[in-house]
């Protein structure tokens, strides 16, 4: 069973890294930009994630997840492993924002501005984030969620859906587990700056 997020939370530990500051997103940031390849199988088998049925995903919760879109021969690029966080339901599914059609800094950003709005302040299981579509739109700062702001349709996820908790947030926001199909993972950040 792999342990990268216990790994991760150790080095950064071990390098006086205060979990949820600035210092830390930037340690993370650049602990993932110098990691070659992820094991997206052996990420879903972490034992720090959790998971869970894939027809009831819980609103505000950050989730990893093999996805075949249902029009993919349509889409000009799309993403088979969403780093979501839950927004809501949606007809046959639900909706979520992929961190990963963000660039690292923008994410980053994101991020940031999504730890503002959490159901409380406790970074552990309990912790939610408590996000609408309406409370995207309301602030300026979340303003980067557009290009991430998807509908996944339940019958199109290959597996379960894999929690995880607030401790990982930042380290799950940051790895490089984003597997575009038909674009670049360059490309597709030019076209999120664009619909920014």
């Amino acid at each position: 069973m792999s342990n990268l997020f216990a790994k991760l939370e150790y080095e950064a530990f071990r390098a006086g890294i205060n979990p949820r500051t600035k210092e830390a997103q930037d340690w993370f940031r650049k602990k993932a930009q110098s990691m070659r390849r992820v094991n997206r199988q052996d990420l879903l088998q972490d034992e720090q994630v959790k998971l869970v049925n894939r027809q009831n995903p819980l609103i505000g919760s950050m989730n990893m997840f093999f996805y075949d879109p249902k029009h993919k021969e349509t889409l000009p690029y799309y993403d088979r492993f969403p780093l979501a966080v839950i927004v809501g339901p949606a007809p046959n599914g639900f909706y979520g924002l992929n961190l990963h059609y963000l660039p690292n800094v923008l994410r980053a950003k994101l991020l940031d501005a999504l730890l503002d709005i959490t159901n409380n302040k406790k970074y552990d299981e309990t912790t939610r984030f408590q996000i609408s579509y309406r409370t995207l739109q309301a602030s300026s700062k979340t303003r980067f969620f557009k290009p991430c702001y998807k509908h996944y349709l339940t019958r199109h996820v290959k597996s379960r859906l894999a929690r995880v908790e607030a401790p990982e947030w930042e380290i799950a926001t940051f790895l490089p587990t984003a597997d575009f199909e038909k674009s670049s993972a360059a490309n597709v950040y030019a076209q999120s700056r664009k619909a920014i």
